[in-house]
């Protein structure tokens, strides 16, 4: 059952940040994407310190610092990488490069450095979600490609692969919420400079302050506690792919929010997404049916 939350709550955080296309689509045009991202980190790693200081869970003792340097750089680089990415390819191509690039590598990563090989499961279940996801960008009408946006995507989805990695080293000693207040709060302030470089004045606005609460506190406070909670028995490769709900998550609030119309390659493809997803959620209830089995036998 543990196992099965876990999935929840991963699945959660990442519908959570599939509402960020559409809220930075009603941001003031004068928001620079890269800025939104800087406010971003800011609201959201002060959200998550102030509730770790009020719930009195913050304990340094023995706390590793170069564990927590590498996660809150790699959360740091990600968020300009990818809006800038998203600002020179576009939405859907930078989305689509980014998540559907950070499984690979992350699987890769697990690979090479852990030592851990992928199941065949797992291949198959990235493969299907991959494949939805490009499906999922032959709803565009218009494609440009550019290979420095390119470029920039492709980092991004490394730099969520090593967060992922790193955060799962950390949530399997320490709280969750301690992990992400303290990795949030650090990258906020490497990313702070950024606020003084471009114009924050819509910030000062009604919509403006909406926006920055809601992508602070709920796509990134409450959306990445969820994702470092469902960590702890979760294995990084998985919960990257679990996190293909992003974009089928943004697809489908395009439709029923913004009134986006889907053609059939699209549909086809949130099929894909949903099988995919789905058979890592069957094969991880077979395998948590097949540990609770053993300890019976034991």
């Amino acid at each position: 059952m543990k196992g099965n939350s876990s999935i929840i709550m991963i699945l959660l955080a990442a519908m959570l940040w599939g509402t960020t296309g559409t809220t930075q689509a009603l941001a003031p045009e004068t928001a620079h994407p890269v800025a939104i991202g800087a406010m971003r980190l800011a609201v959201g790693g002060l959200f998550l310190l102030v509730i770790v200081l009020v719930a009195g869970k913050l304990n340094f003792k023995n706390w590793p610092i170069k564990t927590t340097i590498l996660a809150s750089l790699s959360m740091a680089l990600y968020q300009p990488l990818f809006f800038s990415a998203v600002l020179m390819t576009g939405v859907a191509i930078g989305t689509v490069v980014t998540i559907g690039s950070a499984p690979i590598f992350s699987g890769f990563i697990e690979w090479v450095f852990l030592k851990k090989r992928p199941t065949a499961i797992w291949w198959v279940s990235t493969f299907l979600s991959i494949l939805g996801c490009l499906l999922l960008l032959m709803n565009q009408e218009s494609v440009y490609i550019n290979p420095v946006g390119i470029v920039l995507a492709l980092g991004a989805g490394i730099s969520f692969a090593g967060y992922t990695l790193v955060s799962r080293e950390l949530v399997e000693a320490y709280s969750p919420l301690s992990v992400v207040a303290v990795v949030f709060t650090l990258s906020a302030l490497l990313l702070s400079p950024l606020l003084f470089v471009f114009d924050m004045s819509w910030i000062t606005s009604v919509r403006g302050a909406g926006i920055s609460i809601h992508l602070g506190i709920v796509a990134t406070g409450i959306a990445y506690f969820l994702f470092a909670k469902g960590l702890s028995r979760v294995s990084s490769s998985t919960a990257v792919t679990l996190s293909l709900a992003e974009p089928l998550t943004a697809a489908l609030l395009g439709v029923f929010v913004v009134g986006e119309r889907l053609n059939t390659f699209s549909w086809f493809g949130i099929s894909l997404l949903l099988v995919g997803i789905g058979l890592l959620i069957w094969s991880s209830k077979n395998t948590n049916g097949q540990q609770a089995l053993e300890v019976i036998q034991k």
